[in-house]
C-alpha cells in the first residue's frame, strides 16, 4: 500500500504553522517543523515544551498562503496523549433490546387471545378495527423514546462547548481575511479598546473590542503590522463572554474557528 502525500518539508522548513483541526489536548496551536522521515514528521510546539511525532499519513494539504499563518491540513483529528497523539475516537452506546420472556411461573405455551410483542408491552389488545395502527403508534412511540435517550447520551458523554452568543449587529459580517486595523476601523469605526496577546510566541494576536456592539474583533500574524483579520468573539450581555462568532476560510478549504475555540480571552 502506497503511502499517502504529505507537505513538502521546503515549505514547513523554518515557518511556523498550525494545524487544522488544531490537536486537543494542547492549547497553544503554533508548530514548526523538527524532523522528517519516511513514515511521520516531528514537531514542536513553539510555547508549549511539547514534541510530537506525527504519522504522516495523518497529514493533509498544506495552505497556498501563510498569511496571517501556514495551515497544515489533518485527515483526522488527533489528541495528545502521554506524549504521542493519538485519533479521536467517540464512544457509541447501544441500547439494550427489551426482554419479552415470560415472568417465573408463567406458561412458556402462549395464549393465543391474549396480546403479544410490543402490544403486550403496552397493554394494547387485539381486538378492534384499528389494531394495526395502533401497533404503528407503538412502535413510532417507541422509537421516539430510543432516539431521546441515544441524544441524552451524547451530550451526556460528549464534552460541553459553550453557548454561541448572537451579538447586538452583524457587522463583523462584512470582514474578511484581508482587512488589517485601518479598513476595520473604516467598516466598523474606531473600537473602544485596542489589546495585544502577550507572551503569543511566533505569532502575534490583536483584539480590539466593540462592546456596543457586543463582540471583539481578532487579527492575527507573524509580524504585528502585518496582522489580518481571522474572526469575530461574542463578549455576551455583560461584556465578558468569549465565543467564536464569525471565523474567515483561507486557501483549499482551512478554517479559522479551531483557532478561534483555542485562544483565551486577553
Amino acid at each position: 500500500m502506497s503511502t499517502p502525500p504529505a507537505p513538502p518539508q521546503a515549505e514547513l522548513a523554518d515557518r511556523p504553522f498550525s494545524f487544522y483541526p488544531p490537536i486537543l489536548g494542547v492549547e497553544n496551536n503554533e508548530w514548526r517543523l523538527q524532523e522528517a522521515t519516511w513514515s511521520e514528521m516531528l514537531v514542536r510546539n513553539t510555547q508549549d515544551d511539547i514534541e510530537v511525532a506525527i504519522p504522516r499519513r495523518y497529514f493533509g494539504a498544506v495552505s497556498e498562503t501563510d498569511k496571517p499563518v501556514m495551515i497544515v491540513g489533518l485527515k483526522q483529528q488527533l489528541e495528545y496523549r502521554m506524549g504521542s497523539v493519538w485519533p479521536l475516537k467517540r464512544a457509541v452506546y447501544s441500547m439494550p433490546a427489551p426482554s419479552l420472556h415470560p415472568p417465573p411461573g408463567q406458561a412458556s405455551t402462549p395464549d393465543p387471545n391474549e396480546p403479544r410483542g410490543l402490544g403486550a408491552m403496552m397493554g394494547i389488545s387485539p381486538e378492534g378495527t384499528d389494531s394495526r395502527m395502533t401497533r404503528l403508534n407503538g412502535m413510532t412511540f417507541l422509537g421516539l423514546v430510543a432516539l431521546v435517550l441515544v441524544v441524552w447520551t451524547v451530550m451526556r458523554f460528549t464534552p460541553q462547548t459553550k453557548p454561541t452568543f448572537v451579538a447586538r449587529d452583524q457587522g463583523y459580517l462584512e470582514l474578511n481575511r484581508d482587512d488589517d486595523y485601518f479598513s476595520i476601523q473604516r467598516k466598523l469605526g474606531p473600537p473602544a479598546e485596542d489589546r495585544w496577546k502577550p507572551n503569543s510566541g511566533e505569532l502575534q494576536y490583536r483584539a480590539l473590542f466593540f462592546p456596543q456592539r457586543g463582540y471583539a474583533v481578532i487579527l492575527m500574524g507573524t509580524k504585528r503590522e502585518d496582522v489580518r483579520y481571522i474572526g469575530a468573539m461574542g463578549l455576551g450581555p455583560d461584556g465578558k463572554g468569549w465565543s467564536p462568532l464569525h471565523s474567515v476560510d483561507f486557501a483549499r478549504g482551512a478554517n479559522t474557528m479551531g483557532m478561534l475555540r483555542g485562544l483565551a480571552r486577553f
